[in-house]
């Protein structure tokens, strides 16, 4: 069975992390992802991207950062500013599904990468752009990151402690959630054009993105005096108990989101009165009485160890160790589930990456992201270029 997205094909313009996030969902699930790169300027920024790198070839495809993110993808080199390799394009363009981009705001007019501009050459086009403040507006020539739309839309001013500055949350995770709006976007175009006939620009902003992640707390802040604040110990805003706790070796998150595990945590930690007291009897009366009750339950958890808790609660109270990332990837659930890969460079220098979160009869073909422009004579001549009017791209500085 083939991959779901097979037969899928987008041209990406993009660079560093939240388009080529959103790209390679894409390709994970099957789409044929031609990345569209400009040998004149190093491609990719992300190429060069360390301090961690896959051995020491020093090879523009060895940044493990780069290949985190571009995993099955093709390369091609195109100088879109050139107009002869603006003109390959849009040869490009008339073969293809989508184009995808997350370039600077006031950048994919430039380079015609709208769908008024490439909608000639293919009228079903789909131009999807995912940038900091969007196309339009006194921003658009803005450069946009991840954390300054954290810091911009209150995220900043709910991670961390109380009493401390304020934090940005640990991944890069506007990037993901931008990147991730777009490829969803862009599959929405597709669909659209396929029963229309017709293409369109789809808008995706990390500014956007960010802001709607606040949701509900967006919501009780809109229509209450509520203001979402920081709460010691990573705590849920209204459920309790729900945060950190102390054990007799570190910590345990445990999350009693709903009221059927509040007994059952109870007389599993040996306070079964505490499910009787009518003090604590429900979510809001735990609420008001939520650092007295962190005490309690301090005292109670740091009897054992996170393990001995863990072996006592698991699958009958939500609760979950505090790991570091390695202690994550080296579980021994892991081994053998396909979760982590192996693929390898170009020059066979083998190196590991977490593999597609996405689980489907019908598997793409993984392979790591190859080097800048590896791709670019048979993408080109699979679009129609012989290969004189290839080699006059080269010697004229287009590719």
């Amino acid at each position: 069975m083939d991959a779901p997205l097979a037969g899928l094909r987008v041209l990406a313009v993009e660079q560093y992390g939240a388009g080529p996030f959103g790209t390679q969902l894409l390709s994970d699930l099957g789409a044929e992802v031609i990345k569209i790169e400009n040998r004149n300027t190093g491609g990719d920024y992300a190429r060069a991207l360390g301090p961690y790198f896959i051995g020491e070839t020093g090879n523009d495809d060895a940044s493990l950062f780069f290949q985190s993110i571009n995993r099955n993808k093709k390369s091609i080199s195109l100088d879109l500013k050139h107009p002869e390799g603006r003109a390959a394009l849009h040869k490009l363009v008339a073969q293809a599904d989508a184009v995808a981009n997350n370039l600077r705001g006031d950048v994919p007019k430039d380079l015609g990468l709208t769908h008024d501009a490439l909608s000639s050459f293919n009228p079903k086009i789909v131009c999807a752009h995912c940038s900091g403040y969007g196309r339009t507006g006194p921003r658009a020539s803005w450069p946009g990151y991840d954390y300054l739309m954290q810091a911009r839309t209150g995220c900043f001013s709910m991670s961390g402690e109380p009493d401390t500055p304020p934090a940005r949350m640990g991944l890069s995770m506007i990037d993901f959630l931008g990147g991730t709006y777009m490829a969803l976007g862009l599959l929405a175009g597709v669909i659209g054009a396929r029963s229309t006939g017709k293409g369109r620009d789809i808008d995706v902003t990390l500014f956007d993105a960010a802001l709607s992640s606040l949701c509900y707390l967006g919501a009780w802040t809109l229509n209450s005096d509520y203001a979402p604040a920081r709460v010691r110990r990573s705590a849920h805003p209204s459920l309790v108990p729900c945060q950190l706790y102390r054990t007799a070796d570190g910590w345990i998150y445990i999350m009693c989101n709903k009221e059927k595990f509040w007994p059952i945590l109870c007389d599993l930690i040996g306070c079964g009165e505490l499910a009787r007291d009518p003090e604590f009897s429900s979510f809001d009366k735990r609420l008001a009485r939520r650092d007295a009750l962190t005490e309690i339950l301090d005292t109670a958890l740091q009897e054992r160890t996170s393990a001995d808790w863990l072996e006592r609660l698991d699958g009958k109270v939500p609760c979950a160790p505090i790991r570091t990332p390695r202690e994550a990837l080296t579980d021994p659930e892991l081994a053998g589930s396909g979760r982590v890969e192996t693929l390898e460079l170009a020059d066979g220098t083998p190196f590991q990456l977490l593999s597609s979160p996405f689980r489907s009869a019908g598997r793409a073909d993984h392979h790591a992201c190859p080097p800048l422009g590896a791709n670019t004579r048979t993408v080109l001549r699979a679009a129609g270029l012989s290969d004189p009017d290839i080699d006059h791209l080269f010697e004229c500085g287009a590719i």
